[in-house]
């Protein structure tokens, strides 16, 4: 019997592209097949067939969830009652969920031997856990034409010098906490310093960041025009369209504890950097 993994991604864009990339190459190394169930969700309220490509990978297959697999192949969780736990004990000889991969990723644990060890394999999770290529991340996640068209698009009126931010504030308090929007005003500052040619594509989910940078920077900002909604399959894909947007400026500056502007950075080789106040305040030495 072949080897196989059903592997449910979880969490927002970024997160899902990074695990999904890290169980492909699990089981490119370990001999076997991939099997990916795309649930939608509060934090990814859109089906995977309206967001990329599908693969072009003889032993990857990944589909949209049906009903059935939410009581079967869903990570056990309260929207559930739990019931797929006792289900998976029994199909699978190996089974991982999310919460086990932090611990798991600390203390240096094996995947590949792991995932030898059994023929069937269940895996729920957000994390990286294998080494990833930003050319594999290339290779993996192409944007179906509507959002490749809506990045051209938006960035057509890109000067020679971008640079991109992604401000998170909505649901991602540490984020707020961490990176303020201060520390986006001074890098931004010193970037026009350094270089007046210096325009900047802002990616956000709010509203009230839009109007202080539109206030701040005037022409030198360009930005999505319609109001962040990522409850919506079209407010989904226009973040999908703001990350490979962001991919195409020469540098990029983070929010802390977010994943999304990691990836923009990696998808298109660009510099990156989390700003931080804590890491600030402890490289000038204040409390």
């Amino acid at each position: 019997m072949q080897r196989k993994l059903t592997f449910v991604p979880v969490g927002g864009l970024a997160n899902r592209m990074r695990a999904i990339a890290s169980a492909i190459t699990l089981m490119e190394r370990a001999g076997g097949r991939t099997d990916i169930i795309w649930f939608k969700e509060w934090a990814m309220n859109a089906p995977y067939r309206e967001l990329f490509e599908p693969f072009d990978l003889p032993d990857v297959r990944l589909r949209d969830a049906s009903q059935a697999d939410l009581w079967l192949l869903d990570r056990p969780r309260s929207k559930n009652f739990g019931l797929p736990r006792a289900w998976q004990a029994l199909r699978f000889g190996g089974r991982l969920y999310e919460r086990q991969f932090a611990p798991l990723l600390a203390s240096g644990f094996d995947f590949s031997q792991w995932a030898q060890a059994h023929r069937r394999l269940y895996m729920a999770s957000y994390s990286e856990f294998m080494p990833l290529s930003p050319d594999l991340l290339r290779r993996l996640f192409i944007p179906v034409d509507a959002v490749r068209q809506a990045v051209h698009e938006r960035a057509a009126s890109f000067t020679e010098r971008v640079i991109g931010v992604h401000i998170r504030r909505t649901d991602h308090a540490e984020a707020i906490r961490r990176s303020p929007i201060e520390l986006f005003h001074a890098a931004i500052d010193r970037e026009i310093e350094a270089d007046d040619r210096t325009s900047i594509y802002l990616a956000t989910d709010s509203e009230e960041v839009k109007r202080q940078l539109r206030a701040r920077y005037g022409t030198r900002l360009h930005t999505a025009t319609a109001q962040a909604d990522r409850e919506t399959t079209a407010g989904v894909r226009d973040g999908l369209v703001d990350m490979y947007t962001l991919a195409r400026c020469t540098r990029i500056y983070g929010s802390f504890g977010s994943t999304f502007s990691e990836m923009a950075a990696r998808l298109g080789g660009a510099a990156f950097e989390v700003l931080d106040a804590e890491r600030r305040n402890e490289e000038i030495g204040t409390p």
